[in-house]
């Protein structure tokens, strides 16, 4: 009887532990959408074909600023030789907001030196939303 005790209890114990590791882990897990992690659209942002690089900078730009870890690989996307991929990488760092500061000096160089009008306008929205006083005097 004691034994049957002892053993109901340490799986109890057993069990409100699993649950509060996993609580814990809840609290750092990766941003998802569209049933597919952040790391796993960072990785499509250097597939082959220029459609799965513009899906993925879209996806990311749905996450918000939650989708910060990303920053390094959006800001390298920039230099992408397809205008549908540059326009929502940019989309993309507007929306993660002030933590893309680092951007701001590609997203200028950008904003003065592209000749698609519509990229070189996208390129001073998302500076708008990540550091407006970049913008002084422009």
């Amino acid at each position: 009887m004691l034994n049957r005790i002892l053993g109901t209890l340490a799986a109890a114990v057993l069990l409100l532990t699993t649950n509060a590791v996993a609580q814990g882990q809840a609290g750092k897990k990766e941003p998802v959408a569209d049933g597919r992690t952040l790391s796993q659209w960072v990785a499509d942002l250097k597939a082959a074909a220029p459609e799965t690089r513009n899906a993925a900078a879209y996806e990311i730009s749905g996450m918000g600023p939650a989708a910060a870890p990303a920053l390094k690989a959006l800001i390298e996307a920039l230099d992408d030789d397809a205008p549908t991929v540059r326009f929502p990488v940019t989309v993309a760092l507007g929306e993660i907001g002030p933590a893309a500061s680092a951007a701001v000096p590609r997203l200028k160089k950008m904003m003065e030196e592209e000749t698609n009008d519509e990229l070189a306008s996208a390129a001073k929205r998302a500076i708008r939303k990540i550091q407006p006083e970049a913008l002084a005097g422009q």
